[in-house]
């Protein structure tokens, strides 16, 4: 009979062969840094004791079929310290995937002893399983949400992830921009451009920061909502570590957003290169200041060469995001379980922080080749 385990360090080179297959969906030979880094993600940074570790399923003749990532964060609901676990990669080997062990692995996985469970990156048909098994959806953390600045160049930086021919029609894609570039004026501009972004630009300050000074700004900007993380210095540090290494998307762009009296209202972390599509891993913001950080963001984006930008909401920048022509898609989903209903409702009326650096895609996983 199939058995579900917990994950071995023995385990890493079949799992990172298949993390390659199917997750990364490469042909090439799985890059020879990758099971040690999913070693350390899944393995040495995961704290069994406390939340479900991370499982394989093995199947009848004893190999490995599928496998669910786990990595661990501790939160806090008031004076109560909370374990969550963040299921980051759920996968079963292609000739596998009739034999129901997806389904058994993440029944597994709830059934561990943490008090929270969260993905970020559910598939329909992942979301559909957590349902069943009692989990919820979360539609106002669950959309992308798409700024243009440059229509040619974001095309063209769009069809290169799919066909690296298109990189080609570059310099046309610049030219056309250019012209469409002359009209600043009405609708065109709110949708295109920084837009009205640009006329909030004299009355904050944009400074760059490094890694540890944004992560020491974290606490003042999460603490507030009910539902938070509860990180200690080392793990943070790891976070901020991988979440600084994500060559595939560009340059890192860390920085901090200050009224004129210098108080600091906001944070923004993205990454980007000029004529392609940046990658917002965070934005922060302080009550009823979303909608001037938002648009520090799309300025410096923009000012950088960005074709657009790219990010995942959270509730309490969604009302801000509306009436600056953002762009929303549902993807993946992200969803909560917990025996505990009144932890879900708090994310359910968005009173939870998920997402970004308290999530999944600050990992290397995400934006990291590996090579």
């Amino acid at each position: 009979m199939p058995e579900i385990r917990p994950l071995q360090a023995a385990d890493m080179a079949v799992v990172a062969d298949m993390f390659q297959r199917v997750l990364r969906k490469r042909r090439t030979p799985t890059p020879v840094s990758l099971p040690g880094y999913l070693e350390r993600l899944y393995l040495d940074s995961t704290d069994g004791t406390v939340g479900s570790p991370s499982l394989v399923n093995v199947a009848d003749d004893g190999s490995i079929s599928g496998f669910i990532g786990v990595t661990s964060l501790p939160m806090r609901f008031g004076d109560r310290k909370l374990n969550a676990s963040i299921c980051g990669s759920l996968m079963v080997d292609e000739d596998q995937r009739n034999d129901l062990s997806g389904a058994r692995l993440l029944k597994a996985f709830l059934a561990g002893p943490q008090d929270l469970s969260f993905s970020e990156t559910a598939s329909d048909v992942t979301a559909n399983m957590w349902t069943t098994l009692r989990g919820s959806i979360l539609p106002d953390y669950s959309l992308d949400w798409i700024k243009v600045f440059r229509p040619a160049a974001f095309a063209v930086a769009g069809a290169r992830q799919r066909l690296p021919i298109a990189r080609l029609g570059a310099p046309l894609a610049r030219a056309v921009d250019a012209c469409l570039g002359l009209r600043r004026s009405g609708e065109f501009s709110r949708w295109f451009g920084a837009g009205d972004a640009a006329a909030s630009q004299g009355r904050y300050t944009v400074a760059s920061v490094d890694a540890d000074g944004f992560a020491g700004l974290l606490g003042n900007f999460t603490s507030r909502f009910a539902v938070h993380p509860d990180w200690d210095e080392q793990v943070l540090s790891r976070i901020m570590s991988d979440a600084s290494a994500k060559t595939d998307f560009g340059d890192v762009f860390r920085c901090t957003v200050a009224a004129r009296t210098g108080a600091i209202i906001g944070a923004f972390v993205y990454f980007g290169r000029p004529g392609g599509i940046g990658h917002v891993l965070q934005v922060l913001a302080l009550p009823g200041q979303a909608g001037a950080v938002i648009d520090c963001v799309i300025n410096h984006a923009a000012g950088a060469g960005l074709a657009g930008l790219r990010g995942r909401t959270q509730p309490a920048l969604l009302e801000a995001m509306l009436g600056r022509r953002i762009i929303f898609i549902n993807v993946n989903s992200t969803v909560v379980h917990s025996r505990d209903p009144e932890l879900v409702r708090q994310f359910q009326t968005g009173n939870g922080f998920f997402n970004g650096l308290v999530g999944e895609h600050w990992s290397r996983i995400f934006g990291d080749h590996f090579d």
